[in-house]
């Protein structure tokens, strides 16, 4: 068995390890090819040859069956489409509540502006530097406090600056940024099919936003990762940040961080708005 095979590696462990309840008296351990064909409804010949790579490209109903057959908990059956090349199904919705680690992450990063975004682009919480420095989410006019559906507000999809309350811009431009997020919604909707609520979100910005529909029906998909951002800050001006994506496991919420290079100026005024902050909080 070829060690890149991981779809027959992970298939032929987990058989191997699951009897059936008549395995009394068994010389050997696990599930027989044969009886594991017969639980999940696939012929004895393509589990042979999955397990050998032979075959490498199974189906999501295959899967699904494989892996009810093997009574795989979660994660495991989300590794095992992932070794099929497929995206794991999702029965629920999108994960909202923020985690007690992360939340003692965010504490720990006062000094820096940190915010927790669902998989969907919903912000579902922020530290005091968030607020110092990209202002107060209350203000920002989002639909259910939702990046998409802040970006997409006009018809065309461009922010108008006499409306727009989020001060964040991509270096790489409105219609770059844009492109990524729709880009990053897609791969979420497809991920978790039966979320209503993401659905609507998805509805609605077709109907209001032709920026928006251009690319959805475009069909790129992919995962946001850094970037360089500008914020006006009214207090202290231009600054210029990196911006990092931190996935935390289990849960799709994604962590962003605001940095500054050290000894910048921007870091200079990164350390300005941290000094009001502080005081602010203490008063």
């Amino acid at each position: 068995m070829a060690t890149t095979n991981n779809f027959g590696i992970a298939l032929r462990g987990w058989r191997e390890r699951l009897s059936p309840p008549d395995a009394d008296g068994r010389r050997f351990q696990g599930l027989r090819r044969e009886e594991l064909a017969r639980l999940s409804g696939v012929s004895v010949d393509y589990v042979v040859r999955l397990e050998q790579g032979r075959a490498r490209n199974p189906s999501a109903q295959v899967v699904s069956a494989l892996a009810r057959a093997l009574q795989l908990p979660a994660a495991e059956r989300d590794h095992l489409f992932r070794c099929a090349h497929l995206m794991p199904p999702s029965d629920g919705d999108v994960p909202m509540e923020v985690p007690v680690g992360v939340r003692r992450l965010m504490q720990r990063l006062d000094s820096v502006p940190v915010a927790v975004y669902a998989a969907d682009w919903t912000l579902v919480s922020w530290n005091r530097m968030w607020t110092a420095v990209v202002g107060d989410p209350d203000d920002y006019g989002w639909d259910q406090r939702n990046l998409v559906a802040g970006m997409f507000r006009t018809t065309d999809g461009r922010r108008n600056d006499a409306i727009a309350a989020w001060p964040v811009r991509s270096l790489a431009g409105d219609a770059a940024e844009e492109a990524a997020l729709v880009a990053d919604l897609r791969e979420t909707a497809a991920a978790y099919p039966a979320d209503a609520r993401l659905a609507a979100l998805v509805e609605r910005l077709m109907e209001t936003s032709r920026r928006f529909a251009e690319l959805w029906f475009g069909g790129t998909v992919g995962a946001i990762g850094g970037d360089r951002k500008t914020v006006e800050h009214p207090s202290v001006g231009s600054i210029t940040l990196d911006l990092e994506v931190l996935m935390v496991p289990g849960s799709d919420l994604r962590v962003i961080t605001y940095t500054a290079e050290s000894g910048s100026s921007d870091a200079e005024k990164l350390h300005t708005l941290r000094q009001g902050a502080e005081i602010s909080a203490a008063d």
